[in-house]
C-alpha cells in the first residue's frame, strides 16, 4: 500500500473548497502513504473551478487529478468518474464541504493497513466524537434507510449513508455504478455486500453537519430514491 486517493465531488462549493483542500494538505497518513487528490467538478456554476485551478497552480508538489463534467450529472456520477481516474491503492470519498474531518482518515486506514478490512465505513452514530445536533427527521430517516439496507444486505452497519467510505482500490473499481445522484450510497453498499468473503468494518467519526442555508443539498426525494435503490440493488440488479 503506497497511496491513498481522495475522491472529492465538487458542485458549487466556492465557500468551502479551499478550506477542505488545505486540510487535506495538512494531514499525515499512517503507513507512509502518499496522498492523491482527485477532484471532479460536476459543472459548477460558481467560482469553484477558478479556485481549484489556482490551488493546483500554487501546489505543484501535490499529486492532483482534476476532471470536469460538461453538464451537471449528480454526486454519484462525479464519484464514479473519480473512482475510475484514481491511481491509489486505497480510495476514500471526501465531500467538498466541511461536514467530515479528514484528520480522521487514519482511523479508517488502520483496519485496512493492518490486514483486517477491505472496506471501512466511518459511522456518525458510533463513538464519542463530536456530532452537531441538527435535524431530528434526518436522523430518523438515516437510521431507517440503514436498517432497511441491513435487512437485505445482511450487514450490521450503523451508517449506510455516510460520506466516509474507504475501499481497497480493486474493490470499488470492480463495481459498475449506475446511480448518478445520492442513490449511489445504497447501491455501493448492496453491491459490496454481495462480494464473496468481503471484509467490511466500521469506525466512529465526527460529524459537523450543515443546514440547508449553509449549503446542504440532499432532500426528501433522495430518501425515497434510496429506498428504491436498496430494493433494486439488493434484490434485482447486479
Amino acid at each position: 500500500m503506497k497511496k491513498l486517493s481522495i475522491i472529492i465531488p465538487v458542485f458549487n462549493e466556492e465557500v468551502t473548497i479551499l478550506n477542505i483542500l488545505n486540510k487535506l494538505l495538512e494531514i499525515e497518513l499512517i503507513g507512509g502513504l502518499k496522498k492523491e487528490l482527485v477532484m471532479v467538478n460536476d459543472c459548477s456554476s460558481d467560482r469553484s473551478e477558478k479556485l481549484i485551478l489556482t490551488f493546483i497552480k500554487e501546489h505543484p508538489e501535490t499529486e492532483i487529478i482534476y476532471e470536469k463534467h460538461q453538464k451537471n450529472q449528480g454526486k454519484g456520477a462525479a464519484l464514479n468518474t473519480g473512482f475510475q481516474k484514481a491511481t491509489g491503492d486505497i480510495l476514500i470519498v471526501q465531500d467538498a464541504d466541511l461536514e467530515y474531518d479528514p484528520h480522521e482518515f487514519n482511523r479508517l486506514l488502520k483496519p485496512i493497513l493492518d490486514g483486517f478490512a477491505d472496506v471501512v465505513y466511518g459511522s456518525r452514530f458510533k463513538g464519542s466524537n463530536p456530532h452537531r445536533a441538527l435535524f431530528f427527521w434526518h436522523t430518523i430517516g438515516n437510521n431507517f434507510l440503514t436498517f432497511l439496507s441491513n435487512i437485505f444486505s445482511n450487514l450490521n452497519i450503523t451508517d449506510m449513508e455516510t460520506c466516509y467510505k474507504m475501499f481497497r482500490s480493486e474493490i470499488i473499481k470492480s463495481i459498475q455504478i449506475k446511480e448518478n445522484r445520492f442513490g449511489i450510497e445504497p447501491e455501493i453498499t448492496a453491491k459490496i455486500a454481495k462480494i464473496k468473503n468481503i471484509r467490511i468494518y466500521e469506525v466512529g467519526i465526527s460529524y459537523y453537519g450543515r443546514t440547508y442555508e449553509e449549503g446542504k443539498k440532499i432532500g426528501w426525494k433522495d430518501g425515497f430514491r434510496a429506498i428504491y435503490c436498496i430494493l433494486k440493488y439488493n434484490l434485482i440488479s447486479k
